[in-house]
């Protein structure tokens, strides 16, 4: 079948009663009868499959690249070992040194490629990553590998750095001592690897939004909707005063989440809302100080209590 995802308007009478001659590829005005369109492409496939099977059989494009693979999914391997028992004991010993030499002849890049994405892959799964995220972790790293900036420094700390930076580029809120936690990486470390790469790369980069973490926050310290939507509300009045510049993004959304439990009169020590965010509880006091002041905040808290104990 042709596809048909477009509507066009015949350019000489203006009419839209088109007809679509998917024999033919040609789109017909049936008002004036003038060709619109002829020689389209059918870019459906060529095939009618019933189950798996007829698919896989009749299917001629392999899966699509990837960076999450050494080779991007393009390369071919000799022999898979269950097909090599299939073979005599001539042939199997000669294919089997076919591979032997196959993986002795990859380049040192290839050979790095192997055993970082291996890593980069369990870090992720550990992190519960997008796909997407993972892919651009991928290709950040495979580019450090091409202009020789892994040199000098440990694999893994420049496979968490890679991992930081496309979380960055995505939005996903995860902070430098959950990556160190999932690859055991000291936090210091990967802080100056990323900076590294990301600077060599021209990789650009915006500050992260103290908004991207309330979700996460409030799911973990099991907050109410409305207490997680006045912490935002006051987040974007904190922004708009200038109070999160120059500020670390987790303390002061940690410290809006506990304003607004305590305008909610949902109870949460500062010791427990730090531990989530991974803060200390002298930054949430500063921030919560700070929110408090600027933003006119106490008044509300205060109405807070005065409605309980009526």
């Amino acid at each position: 079948m042709m596809q048909q995802h477009y509507v066009k308007k015949c350019p000489e009478c203006g009419g839209i009663n088109l007809f679509y001659n998917t024999e033919k590829g040609e789109i017909i005005c049936r008002d004036c009868g003038l060709v619109v369109e002829e020689k389209m492409v059918d870019t459906s496939q060529e095939w009618r499959e019933f189950d798996s099977e007829g698919s896989e059989k009749r299917r001629r494009a392999g899966a699509p690249s990837t960076y999450t693979q050494y080779d991007q999914g393009l390369g071919t391997e000799v022999g898979q070992k269950a097909d090599l028992f299939k073979l005599g004991t001539k042939n199997k010993n000669k294919f089997f040194r076919l591979r032997k030499w196959q993986y002795r002849i990859s380049t040192a890049i290839e050979r790095n490629l192997k055993l970082a994405l291996a890593e980069l892959k369990r870090v992720s799964s550990y992190l519960k990553l997008p796909k997407q995220v993972e892919e651009e972790s991928a290709r950040i790293y495979t580019l450090a590998v091409q202009r020789g900036l892994v040199r000098g420094r440990s694999m893994e700390s420049v496979v968490a750095g890679s991992l930081y930076a496309a979380c960055r580029r995505h939005d996903v809120p995860r902070t430098l001592d959950e990556l160190s936690e999932a690859s055991g990486i000291e936090k210091k470390e990967i802080g100056r690897t990323y900076r590294f790469v990301t600077r060599e790369l021209g990789i650009k980069i915006l500050p992260s939004n103290p908004v991207d973490y309330i979700a996460r926050f409030a799911s973990s310290l099991r907050l109410k909707p409305e207490t997680q939507s006045k912490a935002i509300e006051i987040l974007e009045s904190a922004q708009r005063g200038e109070l999160t510049s120059g500020r670390g993004p987790t303390g002061i959304a940690a410290a809006a989440l506990y304003v607004s439990a305590l305008i909610h009169g949902e109870k949460r020590t500062q010791r427990e809302v730090a531990d989530v965010a991974g803060v200390t509880e002298v930054t949430i006091r500063n921030r919560y100080k700070e929110l408090l002041d600027e933003l006119d905040l106490e008044k509300e808290i205060k109405k807070q209590k005065k409605g309980k104990k009526e």
